[in-house]
Formats: structure tokens, C-alpha cells, sequence
């Protein structure tokens, strides 16, 4: 039974949760769609911990979406021994990358107290929920060697019939507690989605590619001749 609510009834919930909830927050509060940012407060850790961050989990969650999209061509790219010890060489040292500006990010809210008193309750459950599924993601790699192997064999298949509607366990049901803890926290982060500041990430300002050009009229008096001379 727990495994169901886990693995078959959670994620629903929170895909379900971050739609209605998202689409409610940018109809009603579209203001709030921003990430919030305090780098005016300060901006050197700011810098460090945020460019690390998103280019680390950036590219650990492109290898996930990859392997989930084209699983065939995924498989043919780990199969070659080589290529398969660098992937999970380079996986590892961005999720070390990943924790370690997490862990910059955190201090800087704790130690700067500008940014402490902006930070919400949601902005620390958020990093604290971010700062354990890296750790356990790290761990796994470091402990279940050939995540990028295994997953294609067991997430990807369990995913795949969760968005069919037709959700079957049975491929990850099997697999130690810790792993499908990761899974699972991976569903909770789509579930604090719409509540957090996460919800930037949609916010990509396309409508600047076909907007009009701005016309900027300076609202001053106009200059007499003798001011011009001086």
C-alpha cells in the first residue's frame, strides 16, 4: 500500500496540484511569477551559488530527460563501455557542483541579514527540500553504480506508464527504499512548484521577440537658448 501511494497516487497529485494551483497563481497573482531575486541586497555569493546551481542541475536533468525520451538511443550512448564511465564521472561531479552551491545559497541567507529577512518559509523548505534530493541523488550514484543504466530499465518504464494513465509499480516497486525515496522527492519538488518561487522557470519572455519597438519620449522642458550655450 505504501508503495502505491508513493509511486502510483503521489504523482498525480502533485502534476495535478501544480497545474490547477499554477494556472490559478499567474491568473490571479501573475505579479508574483518572478524569482525574487536579492541580488541588489548582495550579489558576489549570489553569483558563485546560482550560476553553479543552475548549470549543474541543468545538465543532471537533461541526462534524466534525455534517457526518458529517447531510451533506445540512450541505451546504444551508455552500452560503450568508455562513454558510460565518463557520464557517471561527470554526473557525479556535478551533483558535488549542485550541492555545493546549494549549500553556498543557504549560508548566504543565514549569515546576510538583508536576505535572511526576505526569505519566506516556503524559500527554506524549498532549499532544504532541493539541498536532501541532491544528496540522496549523489549518494545513489556513489552507492548503485550505473545509475545511468539501471534507470533506464526502472524509472523511465514506470514514468512512461504514468503518463499513459496506466501506472505499474512493479519496475520500481522492487528497488531499494532509498531509491524510491529519490523518486518520489523528485514528484514533491512538482508539488511545491506552484507555491514557490520555482514558478520563474515558466516565465520565459518570449512575448520580447515580437513585441513592438518602445518609443521613449524624455518628459522635460526644453532647453532655452542660453542653457544650450553653457
Amino acid at each position: 500500500m505504501s508503495d502505491i501511494m508513493l509511486l502510483a497516487v503521489f504523482p498525480y497529485l502533485a502534476v495535478m496540484t501544480a497545474l490547477g494551483v499554477g494556472i490559478y497563481r499567474y491568473l490571479n497573482d501573475r505579479f508574483s511569477y518572478s524569482s525574487l531575486s536579492s541580488q541588489f541586497l548582495e550579489a558576489r555569493a549570489l553569483f558563485w551559488g546560482s550560476v553553479s546551481w543552475h548549470y549543474a542541475i541543468l545538465l543532471i536533468l537533461s541526462a534524466h530527460i534525455l534517457a526518458l525520451l529517447f531510451p533506445s538511443k540512450w541505451a546504444a550512448l551508455v552500452g560503450e563501455p568508455v562513454r558510460r564511465y565518463v557520464l557517471e564521472i561527470s554526473g557525479l561531479g556535478l551533483a558535488i557542483v549542485a550541492v555545493g552551491a546549494l549549500i553556498i545559497l543557504i549560508a548566504r541567507r543565514l549569515t546576510n541579514r538583508r536576505v535572511f529577512m526576505l526569505t519566506s518559509k516556503m524559500d527554506w523548505l524549498l532549499l532544504l527540500v532541493l539541498l536532501l534530493q541532491v544528496l540522496l541523488g549523489f549518494y545513489l550514484a556513489l552507492v548503485y553504480r550505473w545509475g545511468s543504466v539501471w534507470y533506464l530499465h526502472t524509472a523511465v518504464p514506470w514514468i512512461a506508464s504514468l503518463f499513459w494513465l496506466k501506472p505499474q509499480i512493479e519496475f520500481v516497486s522492487h528497488l531499494p527504499l532509498l531509491v524510491k525515496l529519490h523518486f518520489a522527492g523528485a514528484f514533491l519538488l512538482v508539488f511545491l512548484f506552484p507555491f514557490s518561487r520555482l514558478v520563474h522557470f515558466v516565465t520565459v519572455p518570449l512575448g520580447y521577440l515580437w513585441r513592438p519597438y518602445q518609443l521613449v519620449i524624455w518628459n522635460r522642458h526644453p532647453l532655452n537658448r542660453k542653457e544650450m550655450l553653457r
